[in-house]
């Protein structure tokens, strides 16, 4: 809950009356949430989502991830709804002049004539106290806060309750807010009063994807990094607001807020902003467009387009740097519920799916270069009003929802829209097909980021629950269904090997399921796609429980084409030395993505720590299959290491060389642990790469000669000495090694355990990590956003541009999984899972 604003006075006589009626009997007893959004990954301090979140009060604040490893709730960091009240105050609001107030003589006689019965009514409501020829009244305020004050003769009070006493009739009686500046210190008129809590009140929130814009001839350190966030309004208004990521990411530091500034504001509708939703593309140049849809409670649908030139600046109140692109529908009684917005990059067209009060919803279609919308289906698709839409598979299938408790789900192709059965048969699950009956109504759905699985919100039929048990505990449902059957539009011919119904399959099934899988995989192929591989992985162990011929099917046939350039219908064994000989010519996304399937399915009996045994070499006999799938894990794993000891060592060689220049070396990555990487490439000189022992070479030399040769680890709990003889772990020389070793030879003490970071190689403090929940290796420092968009081994490592080694573009990111590294945290609490 929160304190509401002050935006001037009005007389008790008009609270009653016109437009202030509703804003005089609101009462929210408990603060709700209207609606919420997240952000993309990479906004908040440790590269996560933010979360904005719009209560029924017309709030809007913003939220980061707890950091304490026993703490479960979100912290507030930013209100963005009192950021908007200053600005606002700062212009009056917009208007050009004064407000004036509402004294003209037919009013006051109105309101005079209505005060007996507003005082009638007051005392009905609220408990009434007696003090000689005072009677005091109490209305409490819609945020259940408000405070009581008295007023004589013209001085105004905090009136959050108000107070009205029996006075004559033609006295004043005003309603304030507190801690109001001076211009809204005076009595204004209800309708302005009412138009400045309009453009305060939010209703809708919406995210845009992280923006990247980058100046001709910038440096990447100067690169633009901040996504959009939409807060629509009573007012019909919108404001859009400029949210920065942080410069650099930590696991540590909590109490940094973000950059939030003001980009526009801008006036799409005349009535309540219901809906919004964004679009971007050319995501790949320097400068994207980005696109906002905005629904209507008038029935209106509009699109905006960004101007990319103004969007990078600081936008004065008032000026837009978006422009009207489109008025797809018109004013109409209809109300727009609902908005889905998806941009096909692939096929260079836009769709946009329109959600209304009456059940229907419409879906229209825009190609990119000419941008001219045009309407494609027009369907009564529920009952009830729609709540929720989502498009699937870049545009070609759409579910939708609806408070009448239906789910439904659509084909688009070319300009016809038709429904198809929600596909039943899912691996490990049965049906889901019946609606259960303890469900009321669906509030509202969204797919998974490979589009293989969706999820459903329900409400609960109250009447249906026990009133002593589960109606207390239980307020909605999330339910989840499997979208890989889901027939796309597109036909692909089923593979050979699935010549049958197997398990309640049609051949047909697995057709779409191969062909979605694919899909999939192929998508995260883009740079810009996080990699959150989860529904893919729970699919695949779901089908190899079951049907363990089937994945391993899938699987081979993307390996083939994705590093051999073609189909190979070949065995398992023969592809895997093909593959090995193409990984130092394939991009490092196409290595992380084999990484996580080797460890998360293939090798999914296996413990993490015994997998990173067995590629340490602690293997046995007799495992013929893990070992075929260990020789590919451990070849890919070591490739993306000789990448990053290559870089890091060229980082090194190319700002010594800066050195003494006037070119700046702030805002650099400079590399740690370059004796440890020294020491790792001559254990291992006879297999890596010849480019590394000749950047080693040159790095040792470098060290030599300007004599800042680092000194030798030391155990952080002993202080013992610590040598290099694996890139993964180390042991202390205690002290009484030598006296145990004497007295039991065949006892070996090797002292402290100790973790390496798998970027530098150092020893790990005793400090929090970043730790990689698919690997479960530890990273202390983080690798440069260069190794993660690497298409193959540099030819010449040198040759690498400055900006491929920013500190700013340092992420997060596992340099063997590609996931998003997290703090650990305790096995009881909940942490975010990408694979």
């Amino acid at each position: 809950s929160a304190e509401p604003y002050q935006i001037g006075l009005v007389r008790s006589q008009d609270l009653l009356i016109g437009g202030l009626l509703p804003s005089s009997l609101k009462r929210e007893r408990h603060p709700c949430v209207r609606s919420l959004s997240w952000s993309d990954i990479g906004m908040s301090p440790n590269h996560g989502c933010l979360l904005a979140v719009c209560t029924a009060e017309g709030r809007v604040k913003l939220y980061r991830p707890p950091y304490s490893d026993f703490c479960a709730e979100w912290i507030e960091i930013v209100d963005v709804s009192d950021m908007l009240y200053e600005k606002l105050s700062s212009t009056n609001f917009g208007e050009s002049n004064h407000p004036s107030t509402s004294s003209s003589k037919d009013q006051v006689e109105q309101h005079d004539n209505e005060e007996d019965e507003r005082i009638i009514l007051l005392k009905a409501r609220k408990r009434r106290r007696t003090s000689g020829d005072q009677i005091k009244m109490h209305e409490k305020s819609y945020t259940d806060q408000a405070s009581c004050s008295k007023q004589d003769s013209h001085t105004v009070h905090n009136v959050l309750e108000i107070e009205a006493y029996e006075q004559p009739s033609n006295a004043k009686y005003c309603h304030s807010l507190p801690k109001a500046p001076k211009q809204f210190s005076q009595e204004i008129s209800p309708e302005t009063y009412v138009s400045r809590e309009a453009l305060l009140s939010s209703l809708s929130v919406a995210w845009s994807s992280l923006l990247r814009f980058s100046s001709e001839g910038s440096s990447c350190e100067n690169m633009l990094r901040f996504s959009l966030l939409a807060i629509g309004s009573k007012s019909g208004s919108v404001s859009i607001w400029k949210v920065h990521a942080p410069e650099c990411y930590h696991i540590e530091r909590g109490n940094v807020s973000p950059n939030v500034e003001l980009a526009a504001i801008i006036q799409p509708h005349s009535s309540w902003v219901s809906t919004m939703s964004w679009g971007i593309f050319g995501c790949d140049s320097s400068i994207p467009q980005v696109v906002l849809a905005t629904g209507s409670c008038d029935g209106s649908v509009k699109i905006w387009m960004s101007n990319k030139e103004d969007l990078q600046k600081s936008a004065e109140v008032y000026k837009s740097s978006f422009f009207l692109l489109k008025e797809v529908v018109t004013v109409n009684p209809v109300p727009v519920s609902t908005l889905s917005f998806v941009v096909n990059n692939h096929s260079n067209t836009m769709h946009l799916a329109i959600g209304k009060g009456s059940g229907s919803f419409e879906v229209w279609k825009s190609d990119i270069s000419t941008r001219k919308f045009e309407q494609v289906a027009s369907t009564n698709a529920h009952d009830q009003v729609v709540t929720g839409l989502a498009w699937s598979y870049d545009g070609r299938c759409l579910y939708s929802c609806s408070q009448d408790n239906y789910v439904r789900n659509w084909i688009l192709c070319e300009n016809t829209i038709s429904e198809m059965p929600i596909p039943s048969n899912t691996p490990g699950l049965s049906s889901t097909t019946d609606i259960p009956d303890d469900f009321l109504s669906c509030l509202g759905v969204a797919l998974s980021p490979g589009n293989l699985a969706v999820a459903l919100v329900r409400s609960f039929n109250v009447e249906l629950l026990n009133p002593m048990y589960q109606a207390r505990s239980q307020k909605a449902a999330v339910e989840f269904l499997w979208n890989g059957a889901q027939q796309s539009g597109e036909s692909e011919d089923s593979s050979e090997t699935i010549t049958e119904a197997i398990l309640g399959f049609s051949k047909n099934e697995f057709a779409y399921w191969e062909f979605n899988l694919l899909w999939s995989l192929k998508e995260f192929k883009d740079l810009n796609k996080p990699l959150v591989l989860w529904d893919m992985i729970a699919a695949m162990l779901a089908f190899k429980q079951s049907m363990p011929e089937f994945v391993e099917l899938v699987i081979t046939k993307w390996l083939s084409v994705s590093y051999l350039g073609f189909h190979a219908d070949i065995p398992m064994e023969d592809l895997v030395p093909k593959i090995s000989k193409s990984f130092s010519a394939v991009p490092s996304r196409l290595l992380h993505i084999l990484n996580v399937i080797s460890r998360r399915v293939m090798l999914s009996e296996l413990e993490t720590e015994e997998i990173n045994r067995k590629l340490q070499g602690q293997r046995t006999d007799n495992e013929e299959e893990i070992d075929l799938w260990l020789k590919l894990l451990e070849g890919s794993e070591r490739e993306l290491r000789e990448r990053l000891v290559g870089l890091s060592l060229s980082a090194y060689l190319i700002a010594e060389s800066s050195l003494g220049t006037d070119l700046p070396s702030t805002g650099k990555w400079r590399p740690a642990g370059l004796a440890q990487l020294q020491q790792w490439v001559e254990i291992d000189h006879d297999i890596v790469h010849s480019q590394l022992e000749t950047l080693s070479a040159e790095v040792k030399s470098s060290l030599t000669s300007s004599e800042t040769a680092l000194e030798e680890e030391k155990c952080p709990y002993c202080a013992a000495p610590v040598h290099f003889h694996s890139p993964e772990e180390a042991f202390c020389q205690s002290p009484d090694q030598n006296k145990k070793k004497m007295k039991d030879k065949e006892r070996l003490d090797q002292g402290h355990k100790l973790e390496r970071c798998c970027v530098s190689m150092q020893v790990c403090p005793p400090t929090p990590l970043w730790f990689c929940k698919c690997c479960n290796r530890m990273t202390l420092e983080l690798a440069p956003e260069a190794l993660f968009a690497l298409p193959s081994f540099p030819t010449d490592l040198k040759s690498l541009p400055e900006s491929s080694f920013s500190k700013v573009a340092s992420k997060p990111f596992c340099i063997f999984c590609g996931i998003l590294l997290q703090r650990k945290q305790p096995e009881f609490l909940l942490s975010a899972s990408p694979v």
